[in-house]
């Protein structure tokens, strides 16, 4: 039987493949990213995290199942303290939580979550989550098996993404998202979906966000 998660990798294979084939992504695996565009991106990453530890406190609010509400809130306290640690390590001790004005991208793609989580159903703000364990899970294990990981600056960053434990976080979310689009009706499903698609996209803009170094236009 073909779950929701199966059709959603599908429906993004477009923009899976243009993630593998960015020019951060590429820089990246072989080390040759600008330490200032990698900066760029650890800190409107941080400030990301920011929101999306919140977003994950309010599925774990909104969820149903004991066990479920628990990964959601656990993962809200990983996002706040484990990932945090790695954003440290390369910005340096406290700059990390230091006030950073979010990128245009990154307001855009917090906004979408935020509106999930306030005026569609569970099914949509689970499904508006995914992308950010899945697509990062995806990423880790591409440069993982593609970078050159010796000397490479940057190893760190592929080896956190790429670790099992990470991959086994991920399995845990899409294994939620699942439940939770089969429990509702056709059209909250539809709704999860585009919701799922829109995060998937934000998650290449902000990858392209960071090579640019965007700022506000005014």
């Amino acid at each position: 039987m073909t779950t929701f998660t199966d059709q959603a990798w599908q429906e993004i294979a477009p923009i899976i493949t243009a993630i593998e084939q960015h020019p951060f992504v590429h820089a990246l695996g072989d080390g040759s990213l600008a330490e200032q565009t990698f900066q760029y991106y650890m800190s409107q990453d941080a400030a990301y995290l920011h929101h999306y530890s919140r977003m994950l406190a309010l599925a774990a609010s909104q969820a149903t199942d004991p066990a479920d509400s628990l990964f959601w809130a656990n993962s809200s306290m990983t996002a706040n303290s484990v990932e945090l640690k790695l954003h440290e390590s390369f910005l340096g001790e406290g700059l990390a939580t230091t006030e950073v004005e979010p990128s245009p991208t990154c307001t855009a793609y917090t906004s979408h979550q935020a509106m999930q989580g306030s005026t569609g159903s569970y099914a949509c703000l689970a499904a508006s989550l995914l992308p950010c364990f899945w697509i990062y899970e995806h990423v880790g294990r591409h440069l993982l098996a593609t970078a050159q990981l010796e000397q490479n600056p940057y190893r760190a960053w592929i080896e956190s993404y790429s670790d099992p434990g990470f991959a086994e976080s991920s399995a845990r979310a899409r294994g939620i998202v699942d439940r939770a689009c089969s429990a509702t009706g056709a059209a909250d499903r539809t709704a999860a979906m585009a919701s799922f698609v829109t995060s998937s996209r934000y998650e290449w803009m902000f990858w392209d966000a960071a090579w640019r170094r965007e700022e506000w236009p005014v």
